[in-house]
């Protein structure tokens, strides 16, 4: 089976401009995305998808290849279907991973483990989840708790299950023929939910998302750090 990772990348973003581009920890956001797909070593091709030609100088820069949707598959009105489909039509993949460059601490542990998942239950569809342990309201009506009960501890509630986006999948057979029966396809036939990290679910919608993550990533460089420090004394003590 042809597995390949599409990155989808539009120009326009209504809430943070040229999102795609904008500078993470010295490299652009889409870079993450494509270093974890290359990192995983599971795909046959790694593309970026995007309805602007400045993204083929990107995947040229970090090594992967670059498709270029038509400009009226960039709008902001456009749905992932839509996207999904046009790739589907015009790539030799059998299955299809959608690594989304605004989730910048996905790992390349998840996104083998997120396929593993997929072959192993015989999806046709799916997204990743995070689970929230939360009092939850669907228009002022309770989710997980009863108003006339004693408040819980939020440990003992039924956590909510959240969709993050941050990686899709789909075969590419089923994808085609539910999206051409019904018109649409993101969550087809047998559907999977794969649990990731809760930071490998943090999206980037905001400027003030840049900024969390990139504290984020420097804890976690130097956690990294310090360990490597105290690794080095074990060994030259030794």
């Amino acid at each position: 089976m042809k597995i390949y990772s599409m990155i989808p990348a539009r120009i326009g973003s209504e809430r943070l401009k040229f999102k795609n581009l904008s500078m993470l920890e010295g490299k652009p956001l889409i870079y993450y995305a494509i270093k974890a797909s290359q990192n995983a070593d599971i795909f046959d091709q790694i593309y970026i998808n995007s309805d602007n030609q400045i993204f083929e100088k990107i995947s040229k820069r970090y090594g992967c290849k670059f498709y270029l949707r038509k400009k009226s598959l960039g709008g902001s009105n456009i749905k992932s279907d839509q996207v999904v489909y046009d790739f589907f039509k015009n790539n030799d993949c059998e299955i299809l991973m959608w690594v989304n460059p605004i989730a910048p601490l996905i790992k390349t542990d998840e996104i083998k483990e997120t396929l593993n998942y997929f072959l192993s239950n015989q999806c046709n569809s799916l997204i990743t989840v995070h689970k929230k342990y939360a009092h939850s309201l669907l228009e002022n009506k309770p989710i997980n708790f009863k108003f006339n009960e004693v408040f819980s501890k939020t440990q003992d509630l039924k956590p909510i299950v959240i969709m993050n986006y941050s990686l899709m999948m789909w075969t590419k057979k089923s994808f085609m023929k539910s999206y051409e029966r019904k018109g649409h396809a993101i969550l087809h036939g047998k559907r999977g939910f794969y649990e990731i990290s809760n930071n490998s679910a943090l999206n980037v919608k905001y400027s003030e998302d840049l900024l969390l993550i990139s504290k984020i990533m420097k804890s976690n460089k130097k956690k990294f750090d310090n360990k490597k420090i105290a690794y080095d004394r074990i060994i030259n003590v030794n």
